[in-house]
């Protein structure tokens, strides 16, 4: 079995030169693909590169991605304000000239508030690629990871549907072999409506036939039969198909209750009610499976 869910759940936390990060995903049911992203400042660039990863794994559900940084180290160094310094040197020496003062120290130049600045490091241009090449492999990873995820519950919902599927067909076989089908049954039961007709409407010899011909109409579901055992058929070849096939299924599942409604609509018998309506339950059931098929 190859089919997968939309659900899965993956983490992973890497760091590279006193900088850590931490990427989370979470993948959950959805129409189509829709990725959501969430990165820290300064890290939109990535944007990008994380829609393409995710499209390169995923068909559908919707995708939660995010992002936190974290520096290990403070990334700063002290840088001497030439400007202010000159400025502080200047308005000294006025001083020192009006008052003949000593000239000013140096610990005391670099204590005013100016002179000395604690400024955020530059950073290479060739540190931040390889940082954000670092990321994106720890994003491949996570991302990896909610395949495997959606892959493992795939495995268990393909048992599901498949059991399900097979409920369907024991069903439908039990639907076809049902006394209530024989033609004696069908000849008697429709020999009881007619004597009904005739009590309550007086009925000319055509319209009468008119009258048995469409309640043998009514009470024939072959052909509903027919379908769901292609409606089975197709199922199984979906089961085993390697393309996403969640919306395939969502869609074959409708054809089962369409079929299973018109099966009920049919039956003039207790047993094949029983079987319609538990084969309604069934399909009930298969259409919420299929619902988390990517």
């Amino acid at each position: 079995m190859t089919l997968k869910s939309m659900t899965g759940f993956a983490r992973a936390d890497d760091s590279l030169e006193g900088i850590s990060w931490h990427w989370e995903a979470r993948t959950v049911n959805g129409r189509g693909l829709d990725v959501r992203i969430r990165v820290p400042g300064g890290y939109e660039a990535l944007e990008g590169k994380v829609r393409e990863a995710c499209a390169s794994r995923l068909v559908r559900g919707n995708c939660a991605i995010s992002l936190n940084v974290k520096r290990e180290t403070a990334l700063s160094e002290v840088k001497l304000n030439q400007q202010v310094l000159t400025q502080v040197l200047a308005a000294a020496e006025a001083v020192r000239a009006r008052t003949n003062a000593a000239p000013p120290a140096v610990e005391g130049l670099l204590a005013i508030k100016g002179v000395l600045e604690v400024v955020e490091a530059s950073e290479s241009e060739a540190a931040a690629e390889a940082r954000a090449a670092a990321m994106l492999r720890s994003l491949n990873a996570v991302l990896d990871g909610v395949a495997e995820a959606r892959s493992q519950e795939g495995a268990r919902l393909a048992r599901v549907v498949g059991e399900q599927v097979a409920r369907i067909e024991a069903l439908t076989r039990a639907a076809q072999a049902s006394p209530a089908r024989s033609v004696e049954t069908i000849k008697a039961r429709i020999k009881e409506q007619v004597a009904r007709l005739l009590d309550a409407v007086p009925l000319d010899e055509a319209r009468l036939y008119q009258e048995a011909a469409l309640l043998a109409q009514r009470s024939d579901i072959e052909e509903e039969l027919a379908r769901l055992f292609a409606h089975v058929a197709a199922a199984r070849d979906l089961l085993v198909s390697p393309e996403a096939v969640g919306r395939k299924l969502d869609f074959l599942s409708q054809e089962f209750n369409r079929e299973a409604n018109t099966l009920c609509s049919k039956a003039n018998d207790p047993e094949l009610t029983r079987i319609g309506l538990e084969l309604k339950a069934v399909i009930d059931q298969l259409r919420e499976q299929v619902q988390n098929i990517e």
